[in-house]
């Protein structure tokens, strides 16, 4: 699912994210672009699995938009030149992008703000669930907490 135009970028893909979400939100009348690019990182668990992958699934209709309602939220509270919102379903492997946020602005305090707000928004509002796949085989949803701490990045 996407929706892009001049000014936005707003996607669920299936295919590998990449850099053009910085690109996109590049802009001349920009003082400030801030990027968000959440990886799959290498971690062990309590029983001693090593992480393999993620898989992310997702009521996409509705995620969708939510994602489309958390952009133009965003435009309400910052002066947003370009946005884009890109997230990954299906497997996600180690090292590999599974969200992929940028925004321009005039200046760069709003870029910061906006690009923080639109992951953490986006982590506690829009029906996108990640399963842990382990080395054993074994798979663990995460379940995300009800307020996340915006200083924990799981």
């Amino acid at each position: 699912m996407i929706h892009r135009d001049e000014q936005e970028w707003v996607a669920l893909l299936r295919t590998p994210l990449n850099n053009d979400s910085i690109c996109f939100v590049s802009t001349s009348q920009a003082g400030g672009v801030a990027a968000f690019v959440g990886m799959t990182r290498a971690e062990r668990n309590n029983q001693g699995q090593d992480l393999l992958a993620l898989d992310y699934d997702a009521y996409s209709e509705m995620a969708f938009e939510q994602m489309k309602r958390l952009s133009a939220e965003a435009r309400t509270r910052w002066p947003i030149l370009k946005l884009a919102l890109l997230h990954r379903l299906g497997r996600v492997g180690l090292g590999e992008a599974s969200v992929s946020i940028a925004v321009s602005t005039p200046h760069r305090a709003d870029a910061f703000e906006a690009c923080r707000w639109l992951i953490d928004t986006l982590k506690a509002q829009v029906p996108i669930w990640k399963k842990e796949i382990w080395d054993d085989g074994s798979e663990t949803w995460v379940h995300p907490p009800p307020n996340p701490d915006p200083r924990n990045d799981g």
